[in-house]
């Protein structure tokens, strides 16, 4: 990862689909003696340039925020990464409407020193490429 912002991943060792408790998370990044666990959510259901998560109620996705809470508080660093498969919007909002559960225990995590990340995307039928930042708003 050589995106500005992104040096001090340059010696990290990165792992996929790593357990921690009860979960396993897309990513595991040790960086000396710093290890964080990162899941990632794909972003799919937008609204005037307004993009939310999730579009259907999901236990597992409150189970991985539960779990990126118990990261933290075990000392590691915790990270969930909101991939907006779109480009051009203007903020993320997690989806009270469609889970609560999911909302609420996601700004539980924030609380809970999880951060919290959303980018936007170019997508073409071959790739899928990270852009810029997309304001969050819990």
């Amino acid at each position: 990862m050589a995106a500005q912002g992104y040096a001090f991943l340059r010696n990290a060792i990165i792992e996929r689909e790593v357990t921690y408790g009860n979960s396993r998370f897309d990513f595991r990044i040790t960086d000396g003696e710093m290890q964080s666990f990162l899941e990632v959510k794909g972003v799919t259901l937008e609204q005037d340039g307004v993009v939310s998560f999730p579009d259907a109620p999901t236990q597992r996705g409150v189970k991985h925020l539960r779990e990126l809470i118990a990261c933290r508080k075990a000392g590691f660093g915790a990270y969930l990464l909101f991939v907006v498969q779109m480009r051009d919007v203007v903020q993320f909002r997690p989806n009270d409407a469609t889970d609560p559960e999911f909302a609420q225990t996601l700004r539980l995590a924030a609380a809970s020193g999880v951060k919290l990340l959303a980018m936007d995307c170019d997508v073409t039928p071959d790739s899928m490429t990270l852009r810029k930042p997309v304001p969050i708003s819990l």
